[in-house]
């Protein structure tokens, strides 16, 4: 159980710092469609729906009865959160009340098997445990950092911690939440 609220508090700290990003950086919602010219078709909206994504693909499918089966490759595109601040916090925060609802009851090694397309179909074996923090979590971090180079595109200023692997931060020794080693 203490690996399961570990993570929790990891995940919900990671979707937290994308309400951060829509609360007090962004100022339109024009922002999120902004186009990169560094990496074509991004924008933030892409990136913040695509690492939601993973976190909802992931608790939909241990919120179904054993046994528990992904694919990420299944995503929405074009959903209102890519194109509006207001749709992205809404989703973001019922993400996050999945998370709190959802990770106390599957305990931290339930089998899942996972089907993804490289582009061959490929099926594997892995955990809950594994799938909710260092895939999620750690894959919206991957993302978080593509948005500030987006940000920085366009200007905007974010959190000085925002986009760095929490490892990262603990090795840098910062004050940030997912900076503070808990050993």
């Amino acid at each position: 159980m203490k690996n399961l609220q570990q993570f929790l508090d990891v995940g919900t700290t990671i979707l937290g710092q994308a309400l951060d990003l829509l609360d007090n950086s962004l100022i339109s919602d024009e922002q999120l469609t902004v186009r990169s010219q560094y990496m074509p078709g991004s924008t933030i909206g892409k990136h913040l729906r695509h690492a939601r994504d993973h976190f909802s693909l992931l608790l939909d499918c241990v919120s179904r009865p054993r046994p528990y089966t992904l694919s990420y490759d299944i995503r929405s595109r074009n959903t209102p959160m890519e194109t509006s601040r207001e749709a992205a916090r809404i989703a973001i925060e019922s993400t996050i009340a999945q998370l709190k609802e959802v990770v106390p009851d599957v305990p931290f090694d339930a089998p899942v098997t996972l089907h993804a397309i490289t582009p061959y179909p490929q099926t594997m074996q892995t955990t809950f445990g594994r799938e909710v923090l260092w895939f999620a979590g750690l894959h919206a971090v991957h993302h978080w950092s593509m948005i500030r180079v987006l940000a920085g595109e366009q200007g905007i200023q974010l959190d000085g911690s925002f986009g760095f692997a929490p490892s990262t931060l603990v090795h840098q020794g910062t004050e940030a939440s997912l900076g503070k080693a808990k050993m």
